[in-house]
Protein backbone atom coordinates (compact mmCIF):
# COMPACT_ATOMS: atom_id res chain seq x y z
CA UNK A 1 0.00 0.00 0.00
CA UNK A 2 1.20 3.33 -1.08
CA UNK A 3 0.79 6.69 0.69
CA UNK A 4 2.59 8.65 -1.43
CA UNK A 5 4.06 8.96 -5.17
CA UNK A 6 7.44 9.71 -6.44
CA UNK A 7 7.27 12.60 -8.95
CA UNK A 8 9.69 13.76 -11.44
CA UNK A 9 10.98 16.19 -8.92
CA UNK A 10 12.25 13.43 -6.41
CA UNK A 11 9.80 15.21 -3.72
CA UNK A 12 7.10 12.43 -2.51
CA UNK A 13 3.69 14.11 -2.48
CA UNK A 14 0.82 12.36 -0.44
CA UNK A 15 -1.89 10.99 -2.02
CA UNK A 16 -5.35 12.64 -2.23
CA UNK A 17 -7.66 9.53 -1.89
CA UNK A 18 -9.49 8.07 1.12
CA UNK A 19 -8.99 4.53 2.05
CA UNK A 20 -12.78 3.64 3.50
CA UNK A 21 -11.90 -0.18 3.41
CA UNK A 22 -11.32 -0.35 7.02
CA UNK A 23 -13.97 1.72 7.79
CA UNK A 24 -16.68 -0.40 6.16
CA UNK A 25 -14.88 -3.09 8.24
CA UNK A 26 -15.55 -1.26 11.30
CA UNK A 27 -19.21 -0.56 10.38
CA UNK A 28 -19.89 -4.20 9.27
CA UNK A 29 -18.51 -5.56 12.42
CA UNK A 30 -20.37 -3.23 14.53
CA UNK A 31 -23.87 -4.02 12.52
CA UNK A 32 -23.56 -7.54 13.61
CA UNK A 33 -22.88 -7.00 16.74
CA UNK A 34 -25.93 -5.31 16.91
CA UNK A 35 -27.80 -7.81 15.25
CA UNK A 36 -26.67 -10.30 17.77
CA UNK A 37 -27.46 -8.44 20.60
CA UNK A 38 -30.63 -6.46 19.78
CA UNK A 39 -32.98 -9.84 20.41
CA UNK A 40 -31.02 -10.20 23.87
CA UNK A 41 -31.60 -6.72 25.60
CA UNK A 42 -35.90 -7.16 25.29
CA UNK A 43 -35.67 -9.01 28.60
CA UNK A 44 -39.21 -8.82 29.99
CA UNK A 45 -40.42 -9.82 33.19
CA UNK A 46 -44.02 -11.56 33.01
CA UNK A 47 -46.54 -10.04 35.46
CA UNK A 48 -50.24 -11.40 35.99
CA UNK A 49 -52.01 -8.06 36.34
CA UNK A 50 -55.30 -7.66 37.37
CA UNK A 51 -58.60 -8.06 35.48
CA UNK A 52 -61.02 -5.13 35.36
CA UNK A 53 -63.92 -3.71 33.61
CA UNK A 54 -64.36 0.13 33.70
CA UNK A 55 -66.06 2.69 31.05
CA UNK A 56 -64.87 6.27 30.45
CA UNK A 57 -66.65 8.87 32.07
CA UNK A 58 -66.83 11.19 29.46
CA UNK A 59 -68.94 14.59 31.22
CA UNK A 60 -69.60 16.67 27.92
CA UNK A 61 -70.24 20.19 28.93
CA UNK A 62 -73.70 22.24 28.51
CA UNK A 63 -74.01 23.51 24.90
CA UNK A 64 -76.24 26.12 23.54
CA UNK A 65 -77.55 24.71 19.68
CA UNK A 66 -78.01 28.34 18.43
CA UNK A 67 -80.06 28.53 14.59
CA UNK A 68 -79.71 30.89 12.71
CA UNK A 69 -82.00 30.86 9.27
CA UNK A 70 -81.08 32.90 6.00
CA UNK A 71 -84.23 35.76 7.55
CA UNK A 72 -81.84 36.21 10.52
CA UNK A 73 -84.33 34.45 12.63
CA UNK A 74 -82.78 33.16 15.86
CA UNK A 75 -83.58 29.84 17.59
CA UNK A 76 -82.17 28.73 20.87
CA UNK A 77 -82.29 25.26 21.18
CA UNK A 78 -85.00 25.48 19.14
CA UNK A 79 -87.32 27.68 20.09
CA UNK A 80 -87.52 31.47 18.81
CA UNK A 81 -85.40 33.95 20.15
CA UNK A 82 -84.47 37.36 20.10
CA UNK A 83 -81.07 39.11 19.49
CA UNK A 84 -81.80 41.41 22.58
CA UNK A 85 -81.84 38.08 24.52
CA UNK A 86 -78.70 36.71 23.84
CA UNK A 87 -77.09 38.62 26.47
CA UNK A 88 -78.82 38.00 29.40
CA UNK A 89 -78.98 34.16 28.45
CA UNK A 90 -75.57 33.52 27.28
CA UNK A 91 -74.43 35.18 31.09
CA UNK A 92 -77.01 33.04 32.75
CA UNK A 93 -75.28 30.07 31.15
CA UNK A 94 -71.93 30.62 31.61
CA UNK A 95 -72.70 31.30 35.35
CA UNK A 96 -73.96 28.14 35.91
CA UNK A 97 -71.14 26.46 33.88
CA UNK A 98 -68.17 28.31 32.44
CA UNK A 99 -67.37 25.24 30.13
CA UNK A 100 -70.41 26.03 28.27
CA UNK A 101 -70.19 25.77 24.65
CA UNK A 102 -72.30 27.74 21.54
CA UNK A 103 -72.76 25.24 18.44
CA UNK A 104 -74.12 28.06 16.02
CA UNK A 105 -76.57 26.47 13.32
CA UNK A 106 -76.30 29.30 10.38
CA UNK A 107 -78.00 28.66 7.51
CA UNK A 108 -76.26 28.28 4.47
CA UNK A 109 -77.43 31.96 3.22
CA UNK A 110 -77.15 33.65 6.27
CA UNK A 111 -75.36 37.02 6.07
CA UNK A 112 -72.52 36.76 7.95
CA UNK A 113 -72.87 40.26 9.93
CA UNK A 114 -75.80 38.21 11.87
CA UNK A 115 -73.17 35.66 12.47
CA UNK A 116 -70.71 38.02 13.66
CA UNK A 117 -73.13 39.82 15.53
CA UNK A 118 -73.82 36.68 17.48
CA UNK A 119 -70.38 35.44 18.12
CA UNK A 120 -69.64 39.06 19.21
CA UNK A 121 -72.46 38.74 21.59
CA UNK A 122 -71.29 35.15 22.85
CA UNK A 123 -67.75 36.11 23.42
CA UNK A 124 -68.96 39.31 25.71
CA UNK A 125 -70.83 37.37 28.29
CA UNK A 126 -68.04 34.95 28.65
CA UNK A 127 -68.39 31.96 26.40
CA UNK A 128 -64.95 30.98 25.43
CA UNK A 129 -65.88 27.64 22.96
CA UNK A 130 -67.75 28.89 19.99
CA UNK A 131 -67.99 26.22 17.09
CA UNK A 132 -70.40 26.35 13.99
CA UNK A 133 -72.33 23.16 13.05
CA UNK A 134 -72.36 21.72 9.23
CA UNK A 135 -73.71 18.85 7.67
CA UNK A 136 -71.67 16.85 5.74
CA UNK A 137 -74.08 14.64 3.72
CA UNK A 138 -75.14 17.34 1.66
CA UNK A 139 -73.48 18.30 -1.12
CA UNK A 140 -71.38 21.66 -1.73
CA UNK A 141 -72.39 23.64 -5.37
CA UNK A 142 -69.78 24.50 -7.12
Amino acid sequence: MAFGSMDSGGRQTPMAEINVVPMVDVMLVLLVIFIITAPLLTHSVKVDLPKASSSPNITKPEHIALGIRDDASLYWNGAPVALMQLTSRFSEKVKQDPKTELHIHADRHVIYERVAQVMSIAAKAGIIRIGFVTDPSQKQHP
